[in-house]
């Protein structure tokens, strides 16, 4: 797991290509006037997914990782907490599916407030609960980049 500010995306310039391209999109692109959906980026390797919601408590959220995507988070708009655990520490309660790129888990981790302006990128073996309230449910705009792996 990286967190980070955007103003330092050319910090990671060697983390790989498609990374970097992510991260070169977050930085400069508007999102104020983007439609929630998909952005495709470079296809099916790179490609942003633009979303609004409000944040829900940490009771409900859920343990998650995925093996062939990259997720770079960016909280756009607003402030939420997100969890980070190794999968190793965790427990499977929803097995891999290849169709969603998604396996679930259970277990106890550690959680970073994320605010507007801030990235997250968690690598495959990185258990994340995204989309957490930091103090209260509040509304968030935020992008996920996926990056192939």
């Amino acid at each position: 797991m990286i967190i980070d500010s955007i103003k330092n995306a050319a910090l990671y310039k060697g983390t790989g290509a498609r990374i970097q391209m992510a991260l070169e999109y977050l930085a400069k692109t508007d999102f104020e006037p983007l439609a929630p959906g998909r952005y495709d980026i470079d296809g099916g390797n790179v490609y942003a997914l633009v979303q609004h919601y409000r944040t829900k408590p940490r009771e409900t959220g859920l343990w998650e990782a995925h093996r062939r995507y990259i997720d770079v988070q960016y909280v756009a708009a607003g402030i939420e907490s997100m969890g980070y655990a190794p999968i190793g520490n965790l427990t499977v309660t929803q097995p891999y599916s290849s169709e969603k790129d998604c396996e679930l888990f259970s277990g106890a981790g550690d959680f970073v407030t994320v605010r507007a302006g801030t990235f997250a990128i968690f690598f495959p073996g990185d258990g994340h609960m995204p989309c957490l309230a930091a103090a209260a449910p509040a509304p968030v705009r935020k992008v996920v980049v996926k990056v192939a792996v």
